[in-house]
Formats: structure tokens, sequence, C-alpha cells
């Protein structure tokens, strides 16, 4: 049975709550991710949401909540001509889940609604 027995400078780091709050501010600036900024600090990702929790339940930040929004639309008369040309669309999600939009959503909107549709 081989043991490795590790010597030197303990790993276990500690953070103040400055630099926990600096941290998880980091996220979504210019499009960062939470993977991004843990690589950048050599931290685990999951350290990034636990962090997140902790700064939150203590009131230090504030996290969004997700709220839902009614939509209602109406639906295309056969033959009629889609407003600003726009056509309607319907994106197949995973475990049968369907988007319907029209081809003058954003990318960026249709990427958002996606991930939370396919997050609830």
């Amino acid at each position: 049975m081989r043991q490795e027995i590790l010597t030197g400078v303990e790993r276990r780091r500690r953070w103040s709550d400055e630099q926990k709050l600096a941290i998880v501010g980091e996220v979504g600036v210019n499009g960062a991710r939470v993977a991004d900024i843990a690589r950048r600090h050599d931290l685990n990702r999951s350290q990034i949401y636990q962090w997140r929790r902790e700064l939150a339940r203590r009131g230090l930040i504030e996290v969004e909540r997700s709220v839902f929004l009614p939509v209602t639309a109406e639906p295309l008369v056969a033959n009629e001509t889609p407003v600003g040309g726009a056509h309607p669309v319907t994106v197949g999600l995973a475990k049968g889940r369907t988007l319907s939009v029209t081809t003058a959503v954003p990318p960026a909107v249709l990427q958002r609604l996606v991930r939370a549709v396919e997050g609830a």
C-alpha cells in the first residue's frame, strides 16, 4: 500500500469577506462566467457558488431571483404576413419542451430564454 505525505505550505486558504465579495462580484462582468473566475483565482466553481449563497444569507450581496412573467401571443392567421417580416419559429428543447419565438428575437435573448426554459 502506497501513501503520500504532503509537506510544505498548507493548501487551505483563508479569504476575507472583502476578498470573497470582490471575487463573487467579478462574475458576469464583461461576460465572465463562474468557471472563468474560478480558474483565474485557482478555486472550484462550487466554492464561488457557496460564497454567493453565504454572502446573500448574511445580507452582504443581493442575489437576483427568477421571475415568471405572463406571456400572451396571438396566433398568425393563414396567409397573414408577419409583422416586420418576422416568422414564427418553434425550438425543440430537452425533456420534450418547446419554445416558440419569432425570427425577430435577437440571438442573445433567445439564448437566455432557452437557458431559462431548460433550467425550469
